[in-house]
């Protein structure tokens, strides 16, 4: 499935991944952890954590593909809610930990890297951010502080002194231009 799976269908290669094709999976992988590494870096804002939980998040894909339904969305799309709702989850998990257990010694981090030789993936390589750039302000905000910061609507209502209805139509308003951008 190397080169010869740009030619393959998202129902094959879901087909494929149900059957629990080993070579279809590290496709999936391979074309889609830097876009989701990305997500999930914006995130959690920590390289080590966003590393960790990407392995976490192939390990809910892989075992969760039964869960995907194609009549709700493409496959990428239902993976990016996974990495992201698992980011948003270890940032709250973190919030109930002590103040001593959270590291914020991000040149430890940069350490680690150098002595793996570690490349950063670019998460720009889809063109994530040209393309919310391109929404109205005020949903390209709420996009910045719901999907890539992690606030909830809720959250994201106060933050914003706006009604909670209108943070969730302008949310959904930006999904749906999203998309067609895409497209």
């Amino acid at each position: 499935m190397k080169r010869q799976s740009s030619l393959v269908s998202e129902s094959v290669l879901i087909e494929k991944l149900i059957q629990r094709d080993q070579q279809a999976f590290q496709w999936l992988y391979d074309q889609y952890s830097p876009a989701l590494y990305g997500v999930v870096l914006r995130i959690v804002r920590d390289d080590e954590q966003a590393a960790d939980l990407l392995q976490d998040i192939f390990v809910k894909i892989w075992k969760n593909l039964d869960g995907y339904d194609a009549s709700k969305g493409r496959l990428f799309t239902w993976m990016l809610n996974v990495a992201r709702n698992t980011a948003i989850d270890s940032l709250r998990a973190r919030k109930t930990q002590p103040a001593s257990a959270i590291r914020t010694d991000d040149e430890n981090v940069h350490i680690v890297d150098r002595q793996h030789n570690t490349e950063q993936p670019n998460p720009e390589h889809i063109g994530i951010k040209d393309i919310v750039e391109k929404l109205r302000p005020e949903r390209k905000q709420l996009i910045d502080l719901v999907y890539f910061g992690g606030y909830t609507h809720e959250e994201a209502a106060e933050k914003l002194n706006l009604p909670l209805g209108t943070v969730k139509t302008r949310v959904r308003a930006a999904l749906q231009e999203l998309k067609q951008l895409f497209n």
